[in-house]
């Protein structure tokens, strides 16, 4: 007799016509890992990313030959404007693409997202950055549909792969950007002046990433249909290292790039490019082969928690890596930001598992839109703050405390430090 009734109690029923059984019933149906629709979303995920960063490794000698700063010093507050357009704009939709999803389905928002992305992207200035950003709402319902997807076992590996791949966009789009900027005078036999990416020398990035996105609408249209207190908690945690990030990633490229002089590494937008690729493949190897195994052991707390401790190390060496040189310079930039984004990734993706787990299915389209909005508004913080930091850092190179890029680097670890401490208790009660 007990046994009939735990049979019962154990035993799932399904509603039919009901949008929530039909998903149900999906998973329970693929016991393995749905590898088709997981490379789709790894596509999509990457063409939204890309249009975010790959700007960064030429924005400095972009601003600087359209004259709009007044003097070198002040190149870094441009560019943090710039930077800030798109995640100002999607600063104002995500919670509505979110309920959006919810109501008519995740498909439609990421298909119209890449449509916008396309066209947008090829028209690159500040007001289209901002209509991209207000019109693609697609990251949110990327992520709720991967733990709709996929049965529990595998969530951690559906939301280690949108990490890594919005990871490997935020780093292959500067890679892009670094190498086809200016193709003129770096492929002067495939490329000439009179040609339309010698007059232009900034536009041939822009229409490589909407090719891209092009490519990618193929696979969101494979995608199937489907139909607060630690919310809250892990949605403010991922503001704080989204902010830390954005400001990084806006800052590393204007270091990077800078003059000796001011404390930078003088690098061209080549040598950025072959940096930020470097990590990116050591980025996408751990995150595709190790996350979800370190997740399960560990716990995304904990794995958050552990990768934060790891990146405030690692960025606390930055400063001593300017005064390096030749190969040894190449070897200590590539292993520090191959370690420092292996654990940004692991963080993202530890807050990404929080924020689904914390609410019901039928919410996790607009919570997911709650969170893009606010990471948007913390993100577009990040590369203005960034940009500001960078600029005031370099107007007090002699100063007795913190000079120079010293500076840059403290502020980006407390900003990492104050994420680190929301992840313990009473903050977060996991």
């Amino acid at each position: 007799m007990a046994e009939e009734y735990r049979d019962g109690l154990l035993e799932k029923h399904y509603v039919e016509g009901c949008p929530g059984c039909k998903v149900d019933m999906r998973k329970q149906a693929n016991i393995g890992l749905p590898l088709k629709h997981l490379v789709s979303m790894w596509v999509v995920v990457v063409c939204n990313a890309l249009p975010i960063s790959f700007l960064y490794p030429f924005v400095y000698f972009m601003i600087k030959d359209f004259h709009v700063a007044e003097r070198d010093e002040d190149i870094g507050y441009y560019a943090g404007y710039v930077g800030t357009a798109l995640i100002l704009g999607r600063v104002l939709t995500s919670i509505f693409w979110g309920v959006i999803a919810d109501r008519y389905g995740r498909k439609p928002v990421i298909v119209f997202g890449i449509v916008s992305m396309i066209i947008f992207n090829t028209l690159f200035v500040v007001s289209t950055r901002f209509l991209l950003g207000l019109l693609n709402g697609l990251i949110g319902p990327v992520k709720a549909y991967a733990t709709e997807m996929f049965r529990e076992e595998h969530q951690a590996m559906g939301l280690s792969v949108i990490s890594s791949a919005w990871a490997i966009g935020l780093i292959l789009g500067p890679a892009l950007g670094g190498f086809l900027a200016q193709p003129a005078e770096k492929y002067p036999n495939l490329f000439s002046e009179n040609s339309i990416s010698g007059r232009f020398p900034y536009f041939l990035p822009c229409f490589s990433i909407s090719l891209f996105a092009l490519r990618g609408l193929m696979p969101a249209c494979w995608l199937p249909k489907l139909a607060i207190d630690d919310l809250m908690s892990s949605i403010i945690i991922y503001c704080m290292f989204s902010l830390q990030d954005a400001a990084y990633t806006e800052i590393f490229s204007l270091w990077a790039v800078s003059p000796r002089s001011f404390g930078g590494l003088s690098f061209t937008t080549q040598d950025v490019g072959v940096v930020l690729s470097v990590s990116g493949l050591g980025m996408f190897i751990y995150q595709l082969s190790m996350y979800h195994y370190v997740a399960r052991w560990l716990g995304a707390v904990t794995v958050c928690r552990v990768a934060a401790a790891l990146s405030i190390l690692t960025l606390a060496c930055y400063p001593l890596i300017a005064s390096l040189h030749g190969t040894i310079l190449t070897l200590a930039l590539n292993a520090a930001s191959i370690i420092r984004n292996i654990m940004a990734a692991s963080i993202i993706t530890g807050c990404f598992i929080l924020q689904n787990r914390a609410v019901e299915q039928h919410q996790r389209g607009a919570a997911n839109g709650i969170a893009m909005t606010s990471m948007s508004i913390f993100q577009a913080i990040g590369p203005a703050g960034g940009g500001a930091i960078f600029s005031m850092g370099q107007k007090r190179l002699h100063a007795a405390f913190l000079p120079g890029n010293q500076l840059v680097f403290f502020v980006l670890n407390m900003v990492e430090l104050i994420g680190l401490f929301l992840t313990f208790k009473p903050f977060l009660s996991y």
